[in-house]
């Protein structure tokens, strides 16, 4: 079986076979790295580049050990040391890395479509690992990877996404992976974090109260508040946010049946997910940690055509 495409810009642009194909090939690559030794020789020779635009330590991490891992040669590039501080465009970056006879970029960027605007311009493979606020696909990747494998299956689950919607290209990957796979969403936060088009836009739920949306869901993806992207005040303080859309152990207690906890990280501790819900039994955050080296293994193996 092949990809529909050539790039991952985005969950939007897959059809459902593609992402059960990556989720199917991911499951395959998790078993060699519970193995001793956990390098493959899939990806010798193919050289990426790992273009980081914006601050990032998991994803970068994630994404450098999956790349080690099938014995690639890796560059890393972050644009706070480079001729982006001194003006170089985009485009001039990438054509001078792509003159080193790149295979592939993995790229984030603040500006929604960056990655998209490089697909149309450069013949590598281009990896989106999150542009703007617009899409992070391999996290939704890695996410649908770990509640299919926490509930053995994806169609019929009820995930509730609660948080920041408004900034988060967390949600927006989910929600469109979610949705394709057949499970259904529910979003929920303060009415300023969620934005007025996404009930008709999505076809989702959306709730304003946490309590109500756990109760409904088997799996809440937890989000962080962007602070970052937010240029005006949205809600009144972190320990507001805290008092009503924070999860705690009292408030999963006073539910009437076990819910899944995820979050893609980092999390703000004691204000959308209290310690003692993180670290406690419902969460699967660590294995989501996990799960994320196995599924960028598997984008990388099958965007690099090594598979045919």
């Amino acid at each position: 079986m092949k990809l529909s495409t050539q790039h991952l810009l985005g969950i939007k642009d897959l059809t459902k076979e593609d992402i059960s194909l990556f989720l199917d090939t991911a499951t395959q690559f998790k078993e060699v790295l519970q193995r001793p030794v956990k390098k493959v020789p899939s990806l010798r020779d193919v050289t990426i580049v790992n273009l980081f635009y914006e601050n990032s330590t998991r994803t970068r991490i994630s994404f450098e050990l999956a790349e080690k891992r099938l014995s690639a040669d890796t560059i890393n590039f972050t644009a706070s040391g480079s001729s982006v501080a001194k003006g170089e465009t985009l485009l001039d970056t990438v054509n001078n890395i792509l003159s080193m006879k790149v295979d592939m970029v993995v790229m984030r960027h603040s500006a929604s479509g960056a990655p998209h605007f490089l697909a149309q311009h450069v013949p590598a493979a281009i990896i989106n690992a999150g542009d703007g606020v617009n899409e992070h696909p391999t996290q939704g990747l890695l996410d649908a990877f770990s509640i299919r494998e926490k509930l053995g299956k994806l169609a019929g689950v009820k995930v509730a996404i609660i948080g920041d919607i408004m900034h988060s290209r967390v949600a927006m990957s989910n929600i469109y992976l979610l949705k394709k796979m057949g499970a259904e969403v529910t979003v929920c936060g303060p009415p300023t974090l969620i934005p007025k088009y996404i009930r008709e836009a999505f076809n989702v739920n959306v709730s304003y109260n946490v309590e109500e949306a756990l109760n409904w869901c088997d799996v809440a993806n937890v989000l962080r508040i962007q602070l970052e992207r937010q240029n005006q005040v949205l809600f009144s303080s972190l320990r507001e946010y805290n008092l009503s859309y924070g999860i705690s152990r009292k408030l999963l207690d006073r539910l009437k049946k076990e819910v899944v906890i995820m979050h893609p990280g980092p999390i703000n501790r004691g204000v959308e997910l209290d310690s003692d819900v993180a670290d406690s039994g419902h969460s699967i955050i660590l294995q989501q940690v996990e799960n994320g080296v196995a599924v960028r293994m598997a984008v990388l193996y099958l965007l690099s055509n090594r598979n045919n």
